[in-house]
Order: structure tokens, then sequence, then C-alpha cells
């Protein structure tokens, strides 16, 4: 039996491509999303199946809705360049657009003899929006799936991922459903490590095995399936990652598994940093642009 969220999915995706059009088409795509929905409903509850819980098909141009994002703001991990705002992030044409421009500002935390690299920069050099859904929404287990064109040009980082509601990083868990850099798509699961290590899951996948270029000037869909006993990430419905949720337990005696609690999800661009490459020879701005992001989960 087909699921209804394969086929909730699949028609989406077709007026995904048609939307782009006109503002008619945005119409088209509710309505005919709605009567998927009513038509699939029965199967859904015949089956120990996905009902959809939480969505954002960001048809409403200006700012993303605040009732399910917030921002994070500044310079935030990884020696990235960008500096976090939310003017870079908005909502046209159905599409969430995420934009990392090249920009001048001054850093407004630089402090003169700094050693930290959040205040040692005189200059915010590049800008770009996180979305988070951190104290709004989170879940336990589910289907995720973002429906997404990433940028892949030298320098970009795109990524959508989740953290867990308890602990600090790493003890709280990272999945990685969507990471780019450096010519590589990634799929990755974290945990705490023995004596203080980062545990990571990852696989790797070049960007020429997809397709290159080409790959990336298409809309594609990502996909993590959390259950009870595992994760498992997909790329348009190809198995990218599956790890048993036993085995992400952290190794520090602790006997917490992060993968066993709430996580909620962020979504960004970013710039440079200690994996994202160089970015002086990219022409800017640059955007990721997402069709939707949802949230399934068993009945």
């Amino acid at each position: 039996m087909i699921p209804a969220s394969f086929v909730y999915r699949r028609i989406s995706n077709i007026f995904s491509i048609l939307k782009v059009q006109t503002a008619t088409m945005t119409f088209f795509k509710t309505t005919a999303l709605a009567g998927c929905l009513i038509l699939y409903g029965t199967l859904l509850h015949a089956q120990d199946t996905y009902k959809l819980v939480w969505s954002d098909e960001f048809n409403k141009d200006g700012t993303p809705d605040t009732a399910k994002w917030s921002y994070e703001t500044g310079f935030m991990r990884n020696n990235e360049l960008q500096w976090y705002q939310p003017e870079n992030a908005r909502c046209s044409n159905g599409l969430l657009i995420i934009e990392s421009r090249r920009e001048r500002k001054a850093n407004p935390v630089y402090s003169k003899g700094s050693s930290h690299w959040t205040t040692r920069r005189e200059n915010i050099e590049y800008t770009s929006s996180c979305l988070i859904t951190k104290g709004k929404h989170h879940w336990k287990y589910g289907r995720f799936e973002m429906h997404a064109r990433i940028d892949i040009d030298p320098g970009m980082w795109p990524a959508w991922w989740t953290l867990g509601i308890e602990k600090n990083w790493p003890e709280n868990g990272e999945i990685d459903i969507m990471e780019f850099y450096r010519d590589t798509l990634l799929a990755n699961f974290l945990c705490r490590g023995i004596d203080h290590s980062n545990e990571w899951y990852t696989t790797k996948t070049g960007m020429q095995v997809l397709g290159g270029k080409a790959w990336s000037e298409k809309f594609h869909t990502w996909r993590l399936d959390w259950t009870e006993e595992y994760v498992a990430l997909y790329v348009d419905d190809s198995l990218l990652n599956k790890v048993p949720v036993k085995n992400l337990e952290n190794k520090d005696g602790s006997g917490f598994n992060p993968f066993r609690q709430p996580h909620y999800m962020l979504l960004n661009v970013a710039v440079g940093g200690d994996n994202g490459g160089d970015p002086s020879q990219t022409k800017f701005p640059r955007r990721m642009e997402v069709d939707y992001v949802r949230v399934w989960q068993k009945e």
C-alpha cells in the first residue's frame, strides 16, 4: 500500500515546480495538498503510518512565520565568516530564501586585543540567516522532510539539522539531515564518544557522483526517519546513512541517549569557517531556496 506521505510529497513536488511561475499556482498547490490529505485520511487511520503534525509551506510573502521560527544572531560556531541576522531570510513566491551576502559592517562585539574569533574581527564581511525552532517546536521521533535547492559554490555551507533539547553539545546529540561543503554532501549523527571525544556516524557523497552543478540547480527532497529503533537519512528516497538508536548512547557513563529525547531544528547557510572552504572567488549574493519543511509522526 502506498503511504499517504509518499503521495502527498509527490503531488507537492509537482506543484512546487509550477508555483514559481505564477501566484495562482500557490493556490492550486494548497488546494491539491488539502485534497490529497482528505483522500488519504482513511489510509492514515487504517495503518500505523505517519500523520502531518507540523509544516511550513512558506506561501505567505514577507518574513518567515514567527510562530514557527526564531533566529540565531551573530557569529555562532566553527569560525564561520558570516554574521547571522534575520534580514537575510524572506519568503517569496512560495519559497523560503536564505541569502548569504558579502557586505562589510562594523562588528558590534569587536574587542581590540581579543583572541576570541568572534570578538577579534573588527568588521563583519559576510551575512546570512539561521532559522531555528528552539523554544517553539521540538519533536521526538517521526519523519522530517525538506524540499529545497542548495548552493554548492566554493565557501557555501548550507545545512538542515537538529539538536536535542537537553544537555550541551555534543551530549545533546546532533542530526545533520542535509549538510554540504567542499563538493560533498554529508549525512551525520553525533553523540558523545569515549574520553570526551565526539563520536560521528558519517557518510559522504561527492557532488560529481550526484551530478555536479546540474544536480544542485534542481530541487531535492531530504528526509530523516527517526524511530525508537533507528535513525535514517535519505535524499530523493535514496538511503545515505542508517544507525541503530541504541548505538548512539553517550559514552560518558551517564547512560543518556540523546536520540531518545526531543530535538529542535535549524536551517541555515554558513560561509567559510572550519569546513566551508574559501568564498573569496565566489560571486555574491548566494541563496538556498526551500519549498517546504514538514514533520510527520505516527498516530
